[in-house]
């Protein structure tokens, strides 16, 4: 049996007006999708909670911290339009267990990590399985679905279930932080992963679309090369120097990749992304607000983790009450995200979303870092949490909708990898503003301090090594802990920069969304239901 007005039971294939069968959406593969996506974002989200964990344990220096969440998000960046392909090409039932093995391999490895650098190796298997994750789960449920209305309910669903993952994820890592260790918080990932393979064996229905694609390696290379440059040069710029030769270097590297990933897939027959998708405004908008929003987002969730982890060493246990809210919204919000997506153009919903963000985040600017009270945070970052519900849902919807039904792995994979190289800036960027910031400021502050010669030159030798952030976790009665009043004031300086910077991201999406996007009401119904009607699978 099949689900395909989300309800209504239907075999699990109906015919078209030619005659043909067409594969509809079965509950057990919608059970599987919606566990994976809910996985892969737990793996993401992880983290977060426990970055006060990782510094008081494995004691990482510089950007070291930054990397052990980019390690994750680097190859979801970086691979996920490939994996739409090879969804496409071999099944995605294949790639949804491939990606689920690959997380919990990689979870485990994190879990039992002695050290930093194997904790990034960890980090960055569990990522390559959610690069498949992401864009599979979506196209599974877009390839099966054959209305346009179908079509926004099953995005808002898959949506919300991406949001739950980013809601379970810091209470997982809250309680085990808390009552256990961190580890075991990566190890229960782990098993997830174990439990999503089981899912996906029994229950999914495969499905691909190999007809005209084919694996583009040279788009892959020069894209993979690309980011993972430009990655390293935003991360690495506040401790080796914006003016090091390593960050130099990196942004020419990934400026000259780029734009060789754009000449090769404007020139290969089967590219990993259509150019010509860009052509179509509401596709383009999307696209552009997917980096700049996504960045918004997850930006705000690193300055917070570093605020209330490393910064104010809270336990994880309270590090998580204000992740519940920015992920909670989403998930709660199903019913009214897959109402607006049916009734109302989607610019309405994004561009409302996106100004909820905004002043959200420049509310959380404003407040001192010395307030450590939980109730605080709750107006910032539950509208930050509202804003993202409203627009995570319009944004995949916009960009799927405009893309024909037989392109859902690339339309997937495209809106994944513009949503999640968002993400991936998010800590990338707002670690470096924040901590070139911090840096100054604390490098001012301290020099006037009028410490004695033994506890400023202890000081200065741990900022050296690790910035502001090693000062302020100096132990009191150690050396250089005379400093810390001066540390914990320019981390909280630097990071309310980071929110101010999140905001005026976030505002810029709205605008740009507003006064870019165009169509009546329902016209991205109407557009669908043609693009599904002229493919021949438009299922009545």
């Amino acid at each position: 049996m099949a689900f395909n007005t989300l309800g209504a039971a239907s075999p699990e294939k109906s015919a078209r007006p030619g005659g043909s069968a067409v594969r509809t959406l079965t509950i057990g593969t919608l059970v599987a999708a919606c566990f994976a996506v809910m996985l892969a974002q737990i793996g993401i989200a992880t983290p977060a909670t426990l970055n006060g964990l990782f510094q008081q344990d494995l004691h990482p220096v510089g950007s070291q911290l930054t990397w052990i969440s980019d390690a994750f998000l680097l190859p979801v960046a970086a691979l996920e339009l490939s994996f739409g392909v090879l969804s496409d090409l071999f099944g995605r039932k294949r790639l949804l267990l491939v990606g689920a093995a690959l997380l919990a391999a990689g979870e485990f490895v994190a879990g039992s990590s002695s050290g930093v650098h194997q904790l990034w190796v960890g980090q960055a298997l569990a990522g390559l399985g959610a690069a498949a994750l992401f864009p599979t789960s979506l196209a599974m449920l877009a390839a099966g679905t054959h209305s346009a209305r179908d079509r926004a309910r099953v995005i808002a669903l898959w949506a919300g279930f991406l949001s739950a993952g980013g809601l379970i994820a810091p209470v997982l890592g809250g309680v085990t932080g808390n009552y256990g260790s961190w580890r075991w918080a990566l190890i229960i990932v782990g098993i997830l992963g174990v439990v999503s393979i089981l899912l996906s064996l029994v229950l999914a229905a495969e499905s691909s679309a190999p007809e005209g694609r084919s694996l583009d390696w040279a788009g892959q290379a020069t894209v993979g090369i690309g980011l993972i440059a430009l990655l390293y040069a935003v991360i690495q710029g506040p401790t080796d120097g914006w003016s090091s030769a390593s960050a130099i270097v990196g942004f020419i590297v990934a400026a000259v990749f780029l734009a060789l990933f754009l000449v090769t897939e404007a020139r290969v027959k089967s590219p990993m992304l259509r150019l010509d998708l860009f052509s179509n405004r509401a596709f383009a908008v999307a696209a552009t607000v997917a980096v700049v929003g996504m960045f918004s987002f997850l930006g705000t969730a690193y300055a917070t983790s570093i605020r209330l982890g490393p910064i104010q060493h809270q336990s994880p246990l309270r590090t998580s009450v204000p992740f519940l809210l920015l992920q909670g919204p989403a998930f709660v919000l199903i019913p009214l995200t897959s109402w607006l997506l049916e009734r109302v153009n989607p610019r309405w919903p994004l561009g409302l979303g996106f100004v909820i963000m905004a002043a959200g985040q420049f509310y959380a600017a404003t407040l001192p870092v010395g307030n450590t009270t939980l109730t605080s945070l709750v107006v910032p970052i539950g509208l930050v949490g509202v804003g993202f519900a409203l627009s995570v849902s319009s944004m995949t919807a916009t960009a799927v909708n405009t893309v024909p039904i037989h392109f859902a792995g690339m339309a997937s994979a495209t809106t994944s990898l513009l949503r999640d190289f968002g993400f991936t800036l998010g800590p990338a960027v707002i670690g470096a503003v924040a901590l070139s910031q911090a840096a100054t400021r604390f490098g001012a502050a301290v020099q006037t301090a009028g410490l004695p010669a033994d506890q400023l030159n202890a000081a200065l030798g741990a900022a050296k090594e690790g910035g502001p952030l090693a000062v302020n976790g100096i132990l009191p009665g150690q050396p250089g802990s005379a400093a810390h009043p001066a540390a914990f004031d320019a981390l909280g300086h630097g990071y309310s920069i980071g929110y101010l910077v999140c905001g005026a991201a976030a505002l810029a999406a709205a605008i740009l969304t507003v006064a870019a996007m165009r169509g009546g009401r329902s016209d991205n119904i109407v557009r669908q239901e043609a693009l599904i009607e002229k493919a021949g699978l438009y299922s009545g």
